[in-house]
């Protein structure tokens, strides 16, 4: 197991790294955009990077807090919800986890869960009322295993940190685009000859270019570091289900589990675009998720997880799942999934 989740987190840390890059170069350019200098191509990066260690600073210490507040999850106790924190207690047993993490409930009839935090931490596992009400235990459970898994592999941490860069881009591009406005409203308020900004129609062919690469950036990064930080998401999906499987012997309870949240079509209210590749499946597309596939999905055809799961042949380790994998899409699991199969 310790092989994939080292060949995962290696697949993260570059596209992680890919939206740094990103942010940098958004950065770089819109700060030479304010003042077309070096200078201002170091302004903006020590802005970009500024920002960027005020909310990775946030997020290490009050992450975990403002996910569950934003998903208006509560704590419950062993005496509030026996059956549920038997079964966090039975998957932390078998994940091997050093702390017993935090059992949080969401009052929504929906069905979903999360978790955040790390391994190293005392963790947070949340569901929803719905999903308590209208699971089996066996289901639950996989549910529960599934989230385990994320916290096991350290996917929590590595989501969180994708989050703050996206977050940061989208600062950046809203920063950038508020000051075209303005710029533009002083040069239409001052007169020319008192202007205190320069005007494009006065700069050269070079500044130019850079103008219109500064702007296209601004527009393009947003979508380009939402769509890496989604293929993140994807690609963690895969092995948080082979882990259920494994810890609960039992793949058909996350099968049917699945199943069911696809099949539900109640909203979950507390959920948003940046909170939603953090469920089990995507609370703001439920029945659209098993229906196919595209930059912008924030997990796996949940279809196609429901039928790896089923189609293990026999056992339920992480070799098998690998196998079941292969079958069913037929693509190299070592890079459709950052699986690496188990020596």
């Amino acid at each position: 197991m310790w092989k994939a989740i080292r060949a995962n987190k290696i697949k993260s840390i570059v596209l992680i790294s890919a939206i740094g890059l990103l942010m940098l170069f958004a950065g770089g350019f819109i700060g030479w955009s304010i003042r077309e200098t070096s200078q201002g191509i170091i302004f903006g990066l020590f802005i970009s990077g500024f920002i960027w260690f005020f909310l990775t600073f946030a997020a290490v210490f009050e992450g975990e807090g403002i996910f569950l507040a934003v998903a208006r999850a509560r704590e419950v106790s062993h005496d509030e919800a026996p059956r549920l924190y038997n079964i966090v207690e039975e998957m932390k047993i078998a994940a091997a986890l050093p702390k017993m993490p935090k059992i949080f409930l969401i009052e929504s009839p929906a069905l979903n869960a999360f978790a955040v935090g790390a391994p190293d931490t005392v963790a947070s596992v949340a569901v929803t009322r719905g999903l308590m009400e209208a699971l089996s235990r066996e289901e639950i459970q996989g549910v529960i295993a599934h989230e385990i898994g994320h916290i096991k592999n350290q996917d929590t941490t590595f989501m969180t940190t994708a989050g703050v860069m996206v977050g940061t881009i989208v600062l950046l591009s809203d920063l950038f685009s508020r000051m075209l406005f303005y710029r533009g409203v002083l040069e239409e308020v001052i007169p020319e000859s008192e202007a205190v900004l320069p005007k494009i129609k006065g700069l050269g062919r070079a500044s130019i270019i850079f103008w219109i690469i500064s702007i296209f950036i601004a527009l393009v990064a947003p979508i380009l570091a939402n769509i890496i930080y989604l293929a993140c998401s994807r690609s963690r999906e895969y092995l948080a289900d082979a882990s259920a499987a494994l810890f609960t012997r039992y793949p058909e309870g996350l099968a049917s589990a699945l199943e069911k949240i696809s099949a539900s079509t109640i909203p979950l209210e507390s959920a948003n675009e940046i909170t939603a590749p953090m469920y089990i499946v995507n609370p703001l597309r439920l029945n659209c998720e098993g229906k196919g596939f595209s930059l912008f999905s924030t997990h796996p055809p949940v279809r196609e997880r429901i039928e790896i799961l089923r189609s293990m042949a026999s056992g339920a380790g992480l070799a098998e799942y690998n196998a079941a994998f292969n079958r069913t899409t037929g693509k190299n699991i070592s890079k459709a999934s950052a699986i690496s199969r188990q020596n």
